[in-house]
């Protein structure tokens, strides 16, 4: 699943290369994701029950009208994927990801927002997040003097990471309440859809960009989508089993190896600060995974 976010950033990142424009780009992707989702809900009763028990949910106060809205965070990370990796490359922007995701462990778990209800500030998980701050650090001080890595970028993918947690949170919740993982993916995209049409919409008439026609090929360019909704649905079914944390780190493991084999392929090499910035990325999300025993007690899963 997280080898698939990086084929995901690639299809994103060139798409906005060819248009011109990454907030096109992620409008593009995020309308085929609500295309595929919508056609899969009215294919199946179920899927329809699933959407009336959300509804129902909310009203009942069950699930606080907030907790649909994962999709404005979803919409952050795309625009994030599309803006930036044009720019700054696959791997460069998971390490920002995966280390806002890290460190935004710690604020989902203390508030609450997963599935698992709130969970404690350990001295491991905050080691983990300083460990996952540097490791953006480090990645990016071999290219803090190029001028085509622009800083507000890596800072943009970081707060990505931390939406992306926090989206797949509530996204656990918006499943259980709806019994389909399938319906949490489907709100996620119409939210998201919502929010980057408003955005490009007004850009346009303000006369800030101009939308451009879409290649007719090839079509991986258009993948970005699909592995959206691969993701979100996946995630939201897994986070209620595994927990937030750990359903990261999954993910993040195989985007960090993922987005390195891609700028490999497509760049030709590697340099030695980025690597370091992926060891220390890998350190951050090690480190989290590690409990404090407490006497008598067995290690507390996620």
């Amino acid at each position: 699943m997280g080898t698939l976010t990086a084929v995901q950033s690639r299809a994103n990142g060139s798409l906005a290369e060819i248009v011109g424009s990454g907030l096109q780009a992620a409008v593009v992707s995020f309308s085929i994701g609500l295309i595929i989702t919508t056609v899969v809900v009215l294919s199946r009763q179920r899927f329809r029950a699933g959407v009336i028990k959300l509804i129902g949910a909310v009203r009942q106060g069950r699930l606080k009208p907030w907790e649909i809205f994962g999709g404005i965070f979803g919409a952050l990370f795309v625009l994030a994927q599309s803006v930036s990796v044009p720019v700054i490359g696959v791997a460069l922007f998971s390490v920002a990801l995966v280390s806002g995701q890290s460190a935004s462990a710690l604020i989902v778990d203390r508030l609450g927002l997963g599935p698992h209800g709130r969970q404690p500030v350990t001295r491991w998980r905050l080691l983990s997040a300083v460990i996952g701050v540097s490791a953006v650090i480090v990645a990016v001080s071999g290219r803090l003097g190029n001028a085509h890595i622009p800083l507000w970028m890596v800072v943009l993918c970081f707060m990505a990471g931390i939406g992306v947690s926090v989206q797949q949170a509530i996204n656990g919740r918006v499943s259980a309440a709806s019994g389909e993982p399938i319906v949490a993916a489907w709100m996620n995209f119409v939210m998201g859809v919502a929010v980057l049409s408003l955005a490009f919409s007004v850009l346009i008439f303000l006369g800030e960009i101009s939308p451009s026609a879409l290649p007719t090929g090839p079509l991986w360019l258009y993948l970005g989508g699909v592995v959206g909704v691969t993701f979100i649905a996946t995630a939201s079914w897994v986070v209620g089993k595994i927990g937030v944390l750990r359903l990261s780190l999954l993910a993040i493991a195989g985007q960090l190896v993922g987005s390195l084999i891609l700028d490999l392929v497509t760049n030709g090499f590697l340099d030695s600060t980025l690597i370091l910035g992926v060891l220390l990325a890998f350190t951050a999300v090690s480190v989290n995974t590690i409990q404090t025993r407490k006497p008598n007690q067995s290690v507390t899963a996620e």
